[in-house]
């Protein structure tokens, strides 16, 4: 599904915020990826989701060479993946509905079955009174849940999420990522990016994590051969 071999990142011409960076993410995976702030995370997801192009290194996305596909390749590409920011990305003209609908709607879905599939989602995620509202009125949490119900509502076959519980109570966070688990389970490979320890140690799946731009893979399971067993991890 992904991987990356060799790679580096920087800004302009400031030194590099991620340096050699490789791993594999088998389809269907599942993993974390942690840091503290400044390590590189965001700029890791950045990568992923084809926002930005590596200063050096192979990324390989869905079996694709990233930096030989063409624009149109590229696009084809983003439209299998969802992605949950830190910021929401809502707009601000559309309902609730109509933003977690959109995935949907450019995808060509027909009207009323989109409008049941989104209503039920935005239920799951605790929205059911706010349908039709819009993203000015909404607190924090709220559009933190429809940024996340608008990037699954198509079953992504990547989903990538900055921070997606940093905004809820814990016992919606708990909820929120029983959905990215769910999803999960019907294949779509799934990466979250947190700080919250007690959901990391809560999931036992691995952990990509990042330090002063330097990736370590924590835990067995579905990663690459970088990977310590569970007896390295314990000592």
């Amino acid at each position: 599904m992904v991987r990356f071999e060799n790679v580096g990142m920087r800004y302009g011409h400031g030194s590099e915020v991620l340096q050699d960076i490789s791993f594999e993410l088998e389809r269907g995976s599942f993993h974390f990826l942690t840091g503290p702030s400044g390590a590189g995370k965001s700029s890791l997801l950045k990568l992923l989701y084809l926002a930005r192009r590596p200063s050096r290194g192979l990324i390989t996305l869905f079996g694709q060479d990233i930096s030989t596909a063409k624009r149109s390749e590229l696009s084809a590409l983003r439209r299998r993946i969802g992605v949950v920011f830190q910021d929401f990305r809502l707009f601000e003209h559309m309902t609730a509905v109509e933003n977690a609908a959109l995935p949907l709607i450019i995808a060509g879905g027909e009207p009323d079955k989109i409008r049941d599939h989104v209503e039920e989602l935005l239920c799951w995620v605790g929205l059911e009174g706010r349908m039709d509202a819009r993203p000015s009125t909404l607190s924090g949490g709220e559009k933190q849940r429809l940024a996340i119900a608008r990037a699954v509502i198509n079953r992504p076959d990547l989903l990538l999420a900055d921070e997606p519980t940093g905004n809820v109570d814990p016992e919606m966070g708990q909820r929120l990522i029983h959905l990215f688990l769910e999803l999960n389970k019907l294949g779509t490979t799934t990466v979250i990016a947190t700080h919250d320890t007690s959901i990391v140690t809560s999931v036992k799946v691995p952990e990509l994590r990042l330090h002063n731009g330097a990736l370590e893979i924590i835990g067995g399971g579905m990663a690459s051969s970088q990977a310590p067993n569970q007896n390295e991890r314990q000592s």
